[in-house]
């Protein structure tokens, strides 16, 4: 039979107390993502920056560079990544609806934010936390080109419902219906409908009917 485990308040207690005590002393995200410009290096672990990075942080911005200089530290303003703008034509921004600014940093160019993402002309109904705020990656959207840079029409997507068979299935699918002395007369063809559809739905399609 195993031992009760015996509850020990003491020991819990200290437990929290050393929790609390390294959540307290951890660094800042202004001291963790600091960067001496010069050396291109992060000072709390002397880590260099990767060559390919160091135009772009010397040249962009981090988010909270951008919202701290704004009324309301930005709310309500659009902001996109360099990123996004290279590598799709669809638009891709954030809507800002709340701002947690780092007083303590210098610039105060750290912090979190909160908005509605809209990617590549999808927008979601939640809103949620803003990734990737430390990256020299962020640029805002002038207020006389927000409604021109929001403006996209969806292209509506072909949906492909068959496609052929592979060779070596094609041809024994065909010697089947020989076999059978079924009539060849259109191309075997896969359904992808059936194909996709899940074991629920299969089994509802199966189980729907006429009343007894």
């Amino acid at each position: 039979m195993a031992r009760k485990k015996l509850h020990r308040p003491i020991a819990a207690m200290a437990k929290k107390i050393r929790e609390y005590r390294a959540l307290k002393n951890r660094p800042r995200d202004s001291e963790r993502f600091a960067v001496d410009y010069e050396t291109m290096r992060r000072p709390l672990t002397q880590k260099r920056l990767p060559v390919l990075a160091w135009e772009d942080v010397r040249n962009e911005n981090r988010l909270l560079a951008l919202l701290c200089r704004l009324p309301r530290l930005g709310v309500g303003r659009t902001v996109t990544r360099k990123s996004w703008l290279w590598a799709y034509d669809e638009p891709c921004y954030w809507v800002i609806t709340k701002v947690k600014a780092d007083y303590t940093a210098e610039n105060m160019d750290h912090g979190r934010a909160w908005g509605y993402l809209t990617f590549r002309g999808k927008t979601e109904e939640e809103v949620r936390e803003i990734d990737k705020v430390m990256y020299h990656d962020w640029r805002m959207v002038p207020k006389h080109e927000e409604e021109a840079f929001k403006k996209f029409t969806p292209v509506q997507e072909e949906t492909i419902r068959f496609l052929p068979y592979p060779p070596l299935l094609r041809a024994m699918i065909l010697a089947q219906w020989q076999k059978e002395g079924k009539q060849i007369t259109e191309e075997p063809m896969i359904d992808l409908e059936k194909v996709m559809a899940s074991p629920h739905q299969r089994a509802k399609k199966k189980a729907t009917g006429t009343p007894v």
